[in-house]
């Protein structure tokens, strides 16, 4: 019988950006979100890794779970929109952005992009055989849905990752979505 290996993909805290439907920086969680963190549950494996902005490494402290920075873990890079307000993007773009997972009109990265770095990322985690806890972001955890799911890069919108919410997944020869109760 093929051991199962455990992949624990939490998102980061709630933070400013999210609170105010901004597109985000390199932000701190907000004081509701650090509360909220610091009365999650215990997570454990045998590997912590983290996306590298401050938000995911606050994340990841908050929970007793210092870890190394995967840049693979990054947020979706919004490109010029960064920082911005989301509904300061024209109409016509915004739902190009939302429509098309190819569109890079902001300058960054499309949901293809995101969808195929995460699937690099998994394939590595499953070929190293560790369980990992991977403190990042709702693009991601969207993202690793899409691949465990094999389904079309279009549907990641429909999929709403709340702030501090743990996703797990296995793997015995091809991911699965886990649920707890």
């Amino acid at each position: 019988m093929q051991k199962v290996l455990r992949l624990d993909l939490v998102s980061h805290g709630m933070t400013e950006a999210m609170r105010k439907a901004r597109f985000p920086v390199d932000e701190s969680l907000t004081e509701a979100g650090r509360r909220a963190i610091a009365a999650c549950g215990p997570l454990t494996a045998a590997r912590v890794l983290t996306g590298p902005e401050r938000r995911a490494v606050e994340t990841a402290a908050l929970m007793g779970l210092p870890g190394d920075e995967d840049t693979r873990l990054r947020d979706l890079d919004a490109g010029a929109w960064r920082g911005g307000e989301l509904m300061s993007v024209p109409q016509d773009e915004l739902y190009a952005w939302l429509t098309n997972p190819q569109f890079r009109g902001h300058g960054g990265e499309s949901v293809v992009d995101v969808v195929e770095r995460t699937r690099y990322w998994m394939a590595e985690i499953a070929s190293e055989g560790m369980s990992t806890i991977a403190v990042t972001h709702p693009a991601v955890i969207r993202a690793a849905l899409l691949v465990t799911l094999d389904a079309p890069p279009k549907s990641f919108w429909r999929i709403d990752i709340p702030p501090g919410s743990v996703t797990r997944l296995h793997y015995r020869g091809e991911w699965t979505l886990h649920f707890t109760a």
